[in-house]
């Protein structure tokens, strides 16, 4: 598989330390709020490209932090009066119910930030050890001019980098250069502080990333990735506290780019900031539309989200349901490894194969699976022999990238329903089968007669 490498600015081949296992860190979220879009999308692009890894044969581990201790969670607790404990405790549930609501599977590991200080003063230690970094009155920073290649990741020379920071860059005149970053903070009136050798305090955030990544996944670890927003400073500072160190960091860096919504950038401002949960509120099957529009648009470009595109994506998941239900297969049915023997399912898997190892082309991908819903469909009408493969194969294929078909839930009342429609058209009472139908629609109940019977799905 081939993918952008941020560091080199070039696709390029996945080179992995062993040859059958994948080890990715994933930057994820500090837990203060409700997640939004933007970062749906993120940890819909690491879920596609996880599940792709492991259906291609590889053993994958995937790794995402939790930043429970941060600026804005102890602001947060200072104004609701609660601890930050409590604050990131209740907002990490409810990451985590959403990132399930959207398909998104679990990490192997979530390391969470105030499990880990012990390693992180250990890290530091090395650093301060070895004069890459300094001790002042307000922390521990390390020292961006002795870093070789601190811009390597962001492709700009430093100049250009501490003019560009501006007002992004803390101002503290103890510090011997403006891009130097706290590795960790001298503690603070009404903030939690744990021991140190250099007094208490708490740790920056970025040495977070750098002890979990290299604590649990090891020196050299494959993948490294996250929101194209990381890059700097977030990114670019966890790999200078590895060179620092004389660590080997990771060897393939992936980011995601940004979403739009109602064509702008999603800010509060423009009123137009959207959060998962809200999406999930608007329709039963939003969780799988959005899935389904972040596959349609290449992880690196920024993605459009409205109303138009969310019902299309809408139709468009629907209609794997509407073959599956044609094919008579279900979700259980559509899990297993794929193995495809025509000639036609075959080239099929190739075509999506060479898509997704060109850099996660899953719009490509998605155009593979969307025609063999539409040969599928054609070779059902005609009977042709190929078409339980042919649908076999498209929602396979589908459920790689995590657009699993939906099994009806049994209800009775429906199922007695549809039976009485059926009864009327047979006795050829087509006026109490429209009736019934009409019943139906009302409930949100979409009947479809076909040559081998009839059968119901709930309105999409």
């Amino acid at each position: 598989m081939k993918l952008y490498d941020t560091l080199s600015g070039a696709v390029k081949p996945l080179e992995l330390r062993s040859p059958e296992h994948v080890d990715m860190y994933v930057c994820g979220p500090t837990v203060y709020d409700h997640p939004h879009l933007g970062h749906a999308r993120s940890s819909l692009t690491y879920d596609v490209l996880r599940r792709y890894l492991s259906w291609c044969g590889y053993e994958v581990r995937h790794v995402a932090n939790i930043t429970d201790i941060d600026d804005k969670i102890i602001k947060r607790a200072n104004e609701e009066g609660r601890s930050e404990s409590e604050v990131a405790t209740e907002w990490e549930a409810v990451y985590k119910d959403v990132m399930a609501a959207l398909g998104v599977l679990a990490p192997h590991d979530t390391p969470h930030a105030t499990e880990w200080v012990a390693e992180m003063v250990a890290f530091i230690e090395e650093l301060v050890g070895n004069d890459s970094a300094y001790v002042t009155d307000s922390g521990v920073y390390l020292r961006v001019h002795k870093v070789p290649g601190y811009c390597d990741l962001v492709h700009r020379d430093l100049a250009d980098l501490a003019e560009s920071a501006g007002s992004r860059v803390a101002v503290d005149e103890t510090k011997e250069d403006p891009l130097d970053f706290a590795l960790w903070k001298a503690a603070k009136p009404g903030e939690p502080t744990w021991p140190s050798p250099w007094g208490e305090g708490r740790p920056g955030w970025h040495i977070e990333c750098a002890a979990m990544s290299l604590g649990l996944l090891g020196d050299g670890f494959d993948l490294h990735g996250g929101g194209d927003d990381l890059v700097f400073p977030h990114h670019t500072n966890e790999r200078a506290e590895a060179i620092g160190a004389g660590r080997e960091f990771a060897r393939h860096w992936i980011h995601n780019a940004m979403l739009n919504v109602d064509g702008a950038k999603m800010a509060k401002s423009l009123g137009n900031f959207r959060t998962v949960g809200e999406l999930l509120e608007e329709h039963p099957q939003n969780g799988r539309a959005f899935r389904l529009l972040v596959l349609q648009t290449h992880y690196r470009k920024t993605m459009e989200v409205n109303a138009e595109l969310m019902a299309s994506s809408r139709t468009a998941a629907a209609r794997l349901d509407a073959l599956a239900r044609r094919a008579c297969l279900t979700r259980a049915q559509v899990v297993d490894d794929l193995e495809a023997a025509g000639n036609e399912a075959a080239d099929a898997v190739g075509a999506f194969r060479q898509a997704m190892d060109n850099d996660m082309g899953t719009p490509e991908a998605l155009g593979v699976i969307f025609e063999l819903v539409r040969k599928a469909n054609a070779s059902i009408d005609a009977g042709d022999d190929c078409s339980a493969e042919l649908s076999m194969t498209a929602l396979k294929l589908a459920a790689v990238l995590g657009l699993e078909v939906i099994d009806e839930t049994p209800d009775t009342e429906i199922d007695d329903l549809v039976a009485q429609r059926q009864a009327a058209r047979e006795a050829k009472d087509f006026a109490l089968a429209d009736s019934i139908r009409d019943q139906l629609a009302e409930m949100g109940v979409v009947v479809e007669d076909t040559a081998g019977g009839c059968s119901w799905h709930r309105d999409c």
